[in-house]
């Protein structure tokens, strides 16, 4: 049998970490929002990052479809910063160890990458994994963030409503390992955390909070959402102030405002009936579009920064 852990170099003081949470944060398929990519920062900036491995890039990425950058100065490079995916030991607002497995998403070899995922996960008895991201949804800035909640088992996410019933999406590699290691008895999670289909484009940091949230959740630790709170704040007030500069807006937003609210509604009554629906049909084929009720709004609000409105 092929030893995966060649895909992989520890680092000394590695084994010093056991029973500890695992969170997969990978950035190059969907990050609606860039929740994934806030959630990260904000982790790394409230805690001291110690590398526990690190993965060959050079056999996982395919350098011309994501080219790394580097600096040129009048007539030499003078900077090149090299793509990286690292297993890091991080600690919580409590001191609570944890790691977080963060960098680019593999192009190459995804099932001999989440083989290793899953030789380091024994290795350091992690107890559960959880992975987050955003992805684009036709729901309302104006409301509570939601997310769609998976895992590897049904009791893990007991607490969440289903939002869509069957759909065929593409694969990514943080998926593949989630499935991957259910097949092998661990416990995994994953938020795909809803961002308006009209925000998808920008950072959104309400998002990102509330994925730190659902996290937090379903894990115990103490994340720091609230570093992120002031820049949302600063977001929700550009975006009311765009919407109040046009009517054709504020009917997309209300239509959007209806329609969570009619979902909300059947849930609460699915939930007296001891019924969960979801939201979308078993082939979400009623599933609206991003062009159907978000055309207007994402033209006011897509690229902000222009001032455009």
């Amino acid at each position: 049998m092929r030893d995966h852990a060649d895909l992989y170099q520890l680092r000394p003081g590695a084994d010093e970490t056991a029973g500890a949470v695992l969170l997969v944060v990978l950035d190059g398929f969907m990050d609606a929002g860039t929740v994934g990519r806030q959630a990260a920062d904000a982790l790394f900036a409230a805690s001291d990052a110690e590398e526990i491995a690190v993965f060959d890039v050079d056999r996982l990425l395919d350098y011309r479809s994501r080219r790394p950058m580097m600096t040129f100065v009048e007539n030499a490079f003078t900077e090149y910063t090299p793509p990286n995916l690292t297993l890091y030991r991080l600690r919580d607002g409590e001191g609570t160890p944890f790691l977080l497995l963060h960098g680019l998403e593999p192009d190459h070899e995804w099932e001999a990458f989440a083989e290793a995922v899953r030789e380091l996960i024994e290795r350091f008895s992690v107890t559960l994994t959880v992975g987050v991201h955003g992805i684009p949804m036709a729901v309302p800035h104006t409301r509570p963030t939601t997310a769609t909640a998976h895992a590897t088992r049904a009791e893990l996410v007991s607490g969440h409503t289903p939002w869509i019933g069957r759909v065929n999406v593409p694969a990514g590699a943080a998926a593949l390992l989630e499935y991957r290691l259910g097949e092998a008895g661990h416990d995994a999670v994953g938020y795909a955390v809803h961002v308006p289909s009209y925000l998808s484009q920008s950072e959104y940091p309400r998002a990102a909070i509330a994925a730190l949230e659902f996290v937090a959740g379903a894990t115990g630790l103490a994340l720091p959402g609230e570093s992120l709170e002031e820049t949302a704040q600063q977001t929700d007030a550009e975006i009311e102030q765009q919407v109040q500069a046009s009517e054709e807006v504020q009917r997309v937003v209300a239509n959007l405002e209806q329609q969570y609210d009619d979902f909300m509604t059947a849930r609460e009554n699915a939930g007296e009936e001891g019924v969960q629906r979801p939201l979308f049909g078993d082939d979400a084929t009623d599933l609206p579009t991003a062009d159907e009720l978000g055309a207007e709004l994402e033209r006011y609000l897509a690229d902000r920064e222009r001032g455009d409105g």
